[in-house]
């Protein structure tokens, strides 16, 4: 089914942070963030076992699970198993490093097969307290988290959770499954297979307004004329986009402050924010189906509900496009 017809509008929100990811809040600023996303009319919510090693979902689950179940639309990942005893040596993330050290302290199991991906399902609905989910992604199979070795996960999964999450799918248990992941290029092959196909596609921090062209190669093209729907994580690019210094989950290189630099300059000659045309942009390309930027602070949410209605004028994009600031081959608001 497509994506497009079941989220429930174009603007969600994404837990990663509620793990307590680079730093810990506390339990009642998550529970406000949360409350603070249905407040302002968002009713599609993705979260992950592997943010903060379940605490994400268990925060978001506290708000949700008190919220009629058929009001939001919900999507959480497999590939981490949350195992009850506590993690006693440094996890090993690949490139993203201490990501979640001030989340639970549970020990995280990596597999991608199919008895795992059940047990996975099974935990989230456990710690969220709700029934079902409707859409799963199959988390992490990318080069970011394994290295070369990456093509054996991603055939772990091929053979275990796409298979599992088919079969839900084709049941009425979920509604579709696809992949979450940092890279391009699992989506690519996964689309070039000829067994079971995703619905769709979460790419987090590969179609923002500083990363987009790689993605516009090959991927989404090939989604397009296979009319499976993204879903775009990491509008801001791990902050930079919106006030912070982070790109890529670390400090930011000089190249991108200066980018930065470039773009807000034009945002600012044209007073309009940094937020709005970073959420305008990751939207309009066809397969965009919904963007979910996440947020520590209810102030976030209203700012991010904001830039999704700004109105921005023409004239911007076709200076930011003179600027040779975006791909000559992206897409852009207002057919600029």
């Amino acid at each position: 089914m497509s994506l497009k017809n079941i989220l429930p509008g174009r603007l969600g929100f994404g837990t990663a942070p509620l793990g307590n990811m680079f730093r810990a809040i506390p339990d009642e600023d998550a529970r406000a963030t949360v409350e603070a996303a249905w407040d302002q009319g968002i009713r599609y919510y993705d979260t992950a076992p592997f943010y903060g090693a379940g605490l994400a979902e268990e925060r978001l689950g506290r708000v949700l699970s008190a919220k009629p179940r058929d009001s939001y639309v919900l999507s959480s990942k497999v590939g981490r198993v949350i195992l009850d005893e506590i993690e006693t040596e440094v996890p090993d993330f690949g490139e993203k490093g201490g990501l979640f050290e001030h989340g639970n302290p549970n020990k995280v199991l990596h597999d991608w097969t199919a008895e795992a991906t059940e047990r996975s399902i099974e935990g989230t609905l456990r710690r969220m307290g709700v029934d079902r989910l409707d859409i799963v992604w199959v988390h992490d199979i990318a080069q970011d988290f394994h290295g070369d070795a990456w093509i054996s996960k991603f055939e772990e999964a091929r053979t275990g959770a796409f298979r599992v999450l088919s079969r839900l799918r084709d049941e009425g248990v979920i509604k579709a499954w696809g992949l979450g992941v940092n890279k391009t290029e699992p989506i690519e092959m996964t689309l070039a297979l000829d067994e079971p196909q995703p619905d769709g596609f979460l790419l987090a921090g590969r179609y923002t307004l500083l990363d987009h062209t790689h993605a516009l190669q090959r991927l989404l093209p090939l989604a397009q004329e296979q009319n499976v729907d993204m879903v775009v994580g990491g509008p801001y690019s791990s902050g930079i986009l919106a006030g912070g210094t982070n790109f890529e989950y670390q400090q930011a290189p000089p190249e991108i402050i200066e980018k930065v630099k470039r773009i807000k300059a034009l945002t600012d000659r044209h007073a309009i924010s940094i937020k709005a045309a970073a959420l305008q942009f990751s939207l309009a390309h066809p397969v965009a189906a919904a963007v979910i930027p996440g947020a520590t602070r209810p102030s976030r949410i209203a700012e991010d509900t904001a830039a999704l209605n700004e109105n921005i004028p023409a004239a911007f994009w076709t200076d930011l496009r003179a600027a040779d600031l975006v791909s000559p081959a992206a897409p852009l608001p207002n057919g600029a």
